[in-house]
């Protein structure tokens, strides 16, 4: 039996940042993590004799927030590489690609090239939406309340607030569709934006997901120089300097609650560490139906919502794989003439289908099988960092396929999915794409569940809309406090959702430290 003022669950980044700002808070804090390793899908692991992002590398937001700085995440070896562009925009249809830069200037310079009759569109767009982009960000870095929500928003006068509350109500489909008519200039956001909430374009409530160019002109995108685990290495090392423990290969079996109020955890080995307060950084879900046993009067409303909702099933499935050599994409030759000598395997490219091809995604999903074209990430990032190189120096390559259902038909263990990805991704290149691959894996929804304890291989993701975030509506998931006291949460399935932020295990640390304090407070004056 031991004992910690503070017990993080999930050493996935927010769970990581969540630890190390309590630990550089003064709190004496352990972070559990089941697998032998912290990061989570933010991690990089070793296998096939290289080394792979589990999910994809390059970081946007987690760069808007003040989490570098404060951690020192340089000081504890985080450097950022940037990329030339943001990203490449192809299309199954081997139509021409666009460009996605930081700069404006580019983009439209490009986009005049390849497609002219949608300059005036972008620039509308980026009227609008940079604004509410730059508004969305600054709210991501609040604590949600009604009073942050409005005095945010009177301090940039208004800027942008009623084209977000508006916007967060529509569908990204409508937004998008209002600016341009030609679809290669929709698709690359939508294809991607709404599929980690698991949901279509057309849904309403997928609005902010219109914003993905916007914000990519705001934050530059950068690669963390040795994968994507160098930010949770490096916020491990951090929380680690302020005298945060780590405690990876242990599991959480239960919470334990007496009297209403968290006692203790209870790991898989039987160990029992003592603690008044536990930050769950990880499925809601797992947690209140798992993880508890009697449920106190208070919490019964909230815990039943969470035994009675639904699990979605994952939404993609990864293919890594060494090269021998580097492939040449249909496209590169023109992305070499328009684009100034641009390296056309230096940034990820998002291979996106047809609105139809889409829909088909979402129609055929529930029934067991993936799109014929499905939306695809393509990424070779020992390109833009080499020291990503394989030993012998070979590259890597990461091809994500979205829309990939857990309950596949025939199961994953027989099915011909991968070897079909890789059909495409071979389809795609000028020059025998395939034969360039030495060895290769493929992660599935299982391998997403049994390895990272994703439920069905899918990641909760907070996507509700701001005015309800902010004015309390599902208050455990944007405010981080549960019903049961001393019991908070973190994650991707709390504000402001999935995606390489940090900032809900930021937000998540404050709550909890005002809430230590208060009752500290309270015991010394009886």
């Amino acid at each position: 039996m031991s004992e910690s003022e503070v017990v993080v669950v999930g050493g996935g980044h927010n769970g990581l940042v969540c630890a190390a700002y309590l630990a550089r808070l003064g709190f004496d804090t352990i972070l559990i993590e089941a697998r032998s390793s912290v990061g989570g899908c933010a991690s990089t692991v070793d296998d096939l004799g290289a080394r792979f992002n589990i999910c994809h590398c390059e970081h946007n937001l987690v760069r808007a927030m003040p989490i570098i700085e404060e951690l020192d995440l340089a000081m504890h070896g985080l450097k950022y590489l940037e990329t030339e562009a943001s990203s490449i925009c192809a299309f199954h249809d081997e139509s021409d690609p666009w460009v996605i830069y930081s700069d404006i200037d580019k983009t439209l310079a490009g986009l005049a090239v390849t497609h002219p009759d949608q300059v005036d569109g972008y620039k509308r767009y980026l009227e609008d939406a940079l604004p509410v982009a730059r508004l969305a960000l600054d709210l991501a870095a609040t604590q949600p309340s009604s009073y942050s929500f409005t005095s945010r928003a009177l301090q940039k006068r208004g800027e942008g607030l009623s084209r977000l509350l508006r916007w967060s109500r529509s569908s990204a489909m409508e937004i998008l569709s209002h600016y341009f008519d030609d679809w290669h200039l929709i698709m690359p956001t939508i294809s991607v934006g709404p599929t980690v909430w698991g949901l279509a374009p057309e849904t309403p409530g997928t609005g902010m997901a219109a914003l993905g160019y916007a914000t990519r002109h705001i934050n530059r995108v950068g690669r963390p120089q040795g994968g994507s685990g160098s930010l949770t290495d490096s916020t491990k090392a951090s929380f680690e300097s302020a005298g945060g423990k780590v405690r990876c290969g242990s599991r959480v079996e239960n919470v334990l609650i007496q009297d209403g109020s968290i006692k203790g955890v209870r790991l898989s080995d039987g160990e029992i560490i003592n603690t008044r307060t536990v930050v769950a950084a990880c499925d809601p879900k797992r947690v209140f139906v798992e993880w508890i046993g009697e449920t106190p009067r208070k919490a019964r409303k909230m815990v039943e919502k969470w035994r009675q909702l639904p699990v979605p099933e994952g939404y993609e499935s990864k293919i890594d794989a060494v090269l021998k050599e580097l492939p040449e994409p249909k496209w590169g030759e023109k992305i070499l003439a328009s684009h100034n000598g641009l390296n056309p395997l230096g940034q990820t490219t998002i291979i996106s289908p047809s609105p139809q091809d889409l829909i088909e995604a979402h129609e055929i999903r529930p029934l067991g099988k993936v799109a014929t074209k499905p939306t695809m990430l393509i990424d070779i990032p020992s390109v833009p960092d080499h020291t990503l190189k394989t030993p012998s120096g070979g590259h890597i390559l990461s091809l994500e396929v979205l829309f990939t259902p857990y309950s596949i038909e025939g199961g994953w263990d027989n099915s011909s999915e991968p070897r079909r990805w890789l059909d495409i991704w071979d389809s795609l290149m000028g020059s025998e794409g395939s034969e360039k691959i030495e060895e290769w894996r493929v992660m599935t929804p299982e391998n997403y569940e049994n390895e990272f304890s994703m439920h069905k291989g899918h990641t909760p993701s907070f996507g509700t809309s701001p005015l309800s975030t902010f004015f309390g509506r599902d208050k455990e998931l944007t405010r981080y406090k549960t019903s049961i006291d001393g019991l908070y949460l973190s994650g991707a399935a709390t504000y402001p959702g999935a995606g390489i932020v940090g900032i809900s295990g930021r937000n998540a640390a404050h709550v909890v430290s005002r809430a230590i304090k208060s009752r500290d407070r309270l015991r010394k004056s009886k």
